[in-house]
């Protein structure tokens, strides 16, 4: 599904690089900045820096004036409010609201009633949530922008308006702010996890397993340096190698795991055969 990531009067270029940064772990690309504090904010050193490798989606950002520039192509819009606004649209948690839309259940949106239409309409023009809609997609393609205001203010009335859902990130209900950059990277990873998600991969190889043989050549080993250190008594071994057997299996040794042991177990031959002297 098409997503964009608006960002509206971001004050701080720290933000842009960092939220670049954040969108693009997720998977997606596509960001669109409305009237930021600085004209030349892609090429700021700050903006780049917090960026850390998404500079692919630096390049391919759009700076535009206007809102509605922004949503263009997109048919469902997601405002990002912490405070609820009156006549605007329902309050959702992200997780719930994603699995909603994805199921099919915000397919009709109901109208708005009559004092949210002259609400949002004394809001310097701004369009109802309907109207913003079939507005935004003129080409009935299926598009979801998520919307985030300035650090300080947050969104304005008629942005909020004109979305289909406010997003609430639930916080600690005595210290709920979260930074800009930090509320795009939740709501990316919530918007990817109802999409699928992405796999967790053992970044640690582990190397071909050790054999049967190459257990019992270490175990060896280990009975001979322990019972040099006098940890093992020969003669009434109890249940000591036994035991030791089940824990190495239960580890599946890798083959250096194996040579590191048995490294272990000469350096505890040679340690007793110094004290003997």
């Amino acid at each position: 599904m098409k997503t964009r990531f608006v960002l509206i009067e971001t004050s701080h270029a720290g933000n842009v690089g960092a939220a670049a940064r954040a969108i693009k772990t997720m998977g997606f690309d596509d960001l669109v900045l409305v009237r930021p504090r600085w004209s030349n904010v892609l090429r700021k050193e700050e903006t780049i820096q917090r960026a850390s490798g998404a500079l692919d989606v630096l390049a391919n950002c759009r700076v535009v004036e206007t809102v509605e520039e922004a949503l263009d192509g997109m048919s469902h819009l997601c405002a990002t409010a912490m405070t609820p606004r009156d006549f605007g649209p329902p309050a959702r948690t992200p997780r719930e609201h994603f699995a909603l839309l994805l199921q099919g259940a915000l397919a009709a949106q109901p109208a708005p009633s009559e004092q949210a239409v002259e609400a949002v309409q004394a809001a310097d023009g701004a369009l109802a949530p309907s109207e913003a809609a079939s507005s935004a997609h003129p080409s009935g393609e299926t598009g979801v922008a998520f919307l985030f205001g300035c650090e300080r203010y947050g969104m304005a009335n008629e942005d909020v308006y004109r979305c289909n859902v406010a997003l609430s990130i639930p916080t600690n209900p005595d210290f709920g702010s979260l930074n800009l950059a930090s509320a795009v990277q939740v709501v990316a990873y919530d918007w990817r996890q109802a999409l699928g998600g992405y796999g967790v991969s053992d970044v640690v190889a582990r190397g071909e397993r050790a054999d049967a043989q190459q257990v019992a050549g270490m175990l060896a080993h280990w009975q001979q340096a322990l019972a040099e250190i006098g940890f093992l008594d020969l003669d009434a071994p109890k249940k000591l190698m036994p035991r030791l057997n089940q824990m190495f299996n239960r580890a599946q040794l890798s083959q250096e795991e194996i040579h590191i042991l048995r490294g272990v177990a000469k350096a505890m031959l040679r340690t007793a055969e110094a004290a003997k002297r």
